[in-house]
């Protein structure tokens, strides 16, 4: 998958559900609660943590001295990241309830887990927990 596949303005065109276009379909009840389901317990988790990565920032950058600048500025940059994942996610989410139709005509419909963006969100959890241990020893020397 490229980044210019996920940047599309209307990739639910190239969705279908039931042979209708994402975008016109009418879905069942339960239909909508399963997609609901879904954007809430992926979605919004990490739409909450990237918040919650903003608030933590914007705590330190305003209550804290200059010397806590980095962290704060660290821990915006990890927001930025989670929200980062979080769209890549959705648009993952769109594919797992749509099908896809080809080039030759016939409708494709895979199941996809979020193994790839739990593999970026561990990464970049790694790299910002171990840039924090970094920051703070250098606040003691």
């Amino acid at each position: 998958m490229s980044l210019l596949n996920v940047l599309q303005p209307h990739p639910e065109d190239r969705l279908h559900l039931r042979l209708h276009r994402a975008r016109s379909v009418v879905l069942t009840a339960q239909e909508l609660v399963e997609i609901r389901a879904a954007q809430r317990t992926f979605e919004g988790a990490y739409i909450r943590t990237a918040l919650g990565q903003f608030s933590f920032a914007l705590v330190v950058l305003k209550i804290f001295t200059a010397e806590f600048y980095s962290i704060g500025a660290l821990f915006a940059t990890y927001g930025v990241g989670v929200l980062m994942v979080s769209l890549y996610r959705r648009y993952e989410g769109n594919r797992q309830f749509f099908s896809e139709v080809g080039e030759d005509g016939l409708g494709r419909k895979r199941f996809r887990t979020s193994g790839n963006a739990v593999v970026v969100l561990t990464a970049l959890s790694v790299g910002a927990y171990a840039s924090l241990i970094v920051l703070t020893a250098r606040l003691e020397s």
